[in-house]
């Protein structure tokens, strides 16, 4: 146009800015042409290079094309406030807001409360999104979709469910997006029912689903293992044609999950393609069955369709190498991850946690420890693996050191890490640490004990020889006892030849399981080391009268070839 001796006018350069906000390199070539033009006083130029500055984070130039503005309007302000919405700075956003009001002489569209209540969701700012409510409701947005759904969005994530249903109800109106809202808190609630009743109510109300209406349904079916529920869903998505990628991937996590794996397998198969949701979804599929050597498989099939792998995939293929021992396969994928530098761009520290669990489960503690040191930002995940990763090398004093570091660092423990500690004090002997810890965990932290912190408790009283109180430990829980726990205590009567307590120990046992012939044996053998033979024959003919016969133990190796 330009080569013709055609001059811009102000409907071109707009047209040029809203190219090049899909073309970051072009965004100042732009702005600087529009400049000589002689357009940096026409609003609607402005606002649309405010846009193109905006869609690339480049909050600075758009401060700088805002400020030198002749003359705003509310797109104006409300594209800068956007920009500073989505760089995280919320007192930019309060502020500009304030001065539209007062110095600006505009009042906030639909357009621009959505973007203030979208910062006030990401504070979890409740008061502020209710006051803004307020305001909606005053200045009659509240009857926009936009606004509406924006509330409703805050009060989901921010407030409470009953909050966010009330207002879905008042409404007088509902699109699909707020369908898509309301079923969505429900489906990540795990109220499967409330998902159902309002999948039929919108379906009801003739409000055509989405693919992602039906995605978050297809969640809580599987949840709660919906077969026949999502069996229907999948055939409406088939038949309504609303099967894209993400829809199908729930779909193959449904089906596995409910132990239908051939029915992900040949939908994978039928949809499989270049995005890596769809694999992503498969491999854990196959590691959801234990079928660890066809996720790498699979992985390697990936690679050769130059699907690039998400760290949530190469976490599932170190998951894979960690429960096989392949430990070649795991450094290799470890050397992958950090040449793509996976671990910088991740959000959580889960892909680096599974790693060093990954050389820690295959006897690399040194590595484990080294890869541990090495995460920046350390949960408690992380934090809990690496006292695990101590526990199962029989490295109790680290695993304590560890625990007081982590403690010192302002994490606060959960059940998991106190379990992994007080199965290291039962290891290695260390019988006052374990009820520091036990009150640690009770007192200090307020966290009740399950069977399994009890069970470690019993195991290192009764390793010890404190036989009576490991018994007192049983006897003041608060949850029922199982077979582990009465085992741990009949094993450490047996080491210390208490054969009173083995005996009523090994008599809980068979009452718990009475058709469990290990336990009947392991009573029998009790009352033979204390010499009662006529109970011995007791139990032995009542073992034959109820045709009980114990199964021979067997050992097998093999060895497991890692492509």
């Amino acid at each position: 146009m330009l080569r013709t001796g055609a001059r811009p006018d102000p409907f071109t350069l707009p047209l040029l800015n809203r190219a090049a906000a899909s073309l970051p390199r072009f965004v100042g070539a732009a702005h600087c042409f529009g400049i000589r033009a002689g357009f940096c006083g026409n609003i609607y130029f402005c606002n649309t290079l405010l846009e193109a500055y905006t869609r690339h984070g480049l909050v600075g130039p758009a401060r700088q094309v805002f400020d030198e503005m002749l003359e705003r309007d509310v797109v104006s302000w409300t594209t800068l406030a956007s920009a500073y919405a989505g760089a995280g700075e919320p007192r930019e956003v309060s502020q500009l807001v304030t001065a539209m009001r007062t110095s600006g002489g505009c009042e906030p569209s639909a357009v621009t409360l959505s973007v203030v209540l979208r910062v006030c969701t990401a504070l979890r700012d409740t008061a502020g999104g209710r006051q803004l409510h307020c305001y909606a409701v005053k200045s009659a947005w509240a009857g926009d979709f936009l606004v509406f759904n924006s509330i409703l969005t805050h009060y989901s994530r921010t407030a409470s469910l009953e909050d966010a249903a009330m207002l879905f109800e008042q409404s007088q109106r509902s699109d699909m997006v707020s369908w898509n809202i309301i079923i969505s808190v429900y489906s990540s609630e795990g109220n499967v029912s409330k998902v159902a009743d309002m999948y039929e109510r919108m379906r009801a109300e003739e409000v055509y689903p989405s693919c992602e209406t039906l995605t978050s349904v297809v969640a809580a079916f599987t949840k709660h293992r919906f077969l026949l529920q999502g069996k229907k869903l999948h055939s409406f998505a088939v038949r309504s044609g609303l099967m894209d990628t993400i829809l199908v991937a729930s779909f193959v996590d449904f089906y596995a999950k409910c132990g239908e794996l051939l029915s992900s397998v040949q939908l994978f198969e039928e949809f499989r393609g270049a995005s890596s949701c769809l694999w992503s979804a498969m491999l854990w599929a196959f590691i959801h069955h234990g079928m660890f050597i066809d996720a790498i498989r699979l992985f390697e099939r990936m690679m050769d369709y130059f699907c690039v792998p998400s760290a949530d995939m190469l976490r599932g293929l170190i998951i894979c190498c960690t429960e096989i021992g392949a430990l070649k396969c795991g450094k290799a994928t470890h050397g992958y991850v950090i040449r793509n530098n996976y671990a910088a761009e991740s959000k959580s520290s889960s892909l680096e946690t599974s790693i060093v669990m990954l050389y820690a489960k295959c006897g690399c503690i040194l590595l484990a420890e080294r890869c541990f040191s090495r995460i920046l930002y350390k949960d408690l995940v992380s934090w809990s693996s690496m006292i695990e990763a101590f526990t199962i090398h029989g490295h109790s004093k680290e695993a304590l050191t560890m625990f007081n570091r982590m403690l010192e660092e302002g994490i606060k423990p959960n059940g998991v890490t106190f379990l992994s500690l007080l199965s290291a004090c039962s290891h290695s002997g260390l019988v006052t640490e374990a009820r520091e810890l036990f009150d640690c965990m009770t007192k200090t932290f307020r966290l009740a004990p399950d069977l399994g912190h009890y069970t470690s408790m019993v195991d290192v009283l009764g390793r010890s020889g404190n036989l009576e109180e490991a018994l007192q430990v049983i006897s003041d829980m608060k949850v029922s006892p199982d077979g582990r726990i009465w085992g741990a205590l009949l094993a450490s009567c047996r080491m210390h030849s208490n054969s009173k307590l083995a005996c009523f120990a090994a008599q809980k046992l068979v009452e718990l399981e009475p058709d469990n012939v290990g336990y009947h044996v392991v009573f029998s053998n009790v009352h033979a080391g204390g010499g009662r033979w006529a109970e011995v024959e007791d139990i032995r003919s009542s073992m034959i009268g109820m045709n009980m016969e114990k199964s021979p133990a067997w050992s097998c190796l093999s060895s497991i070839g890692v492509p």
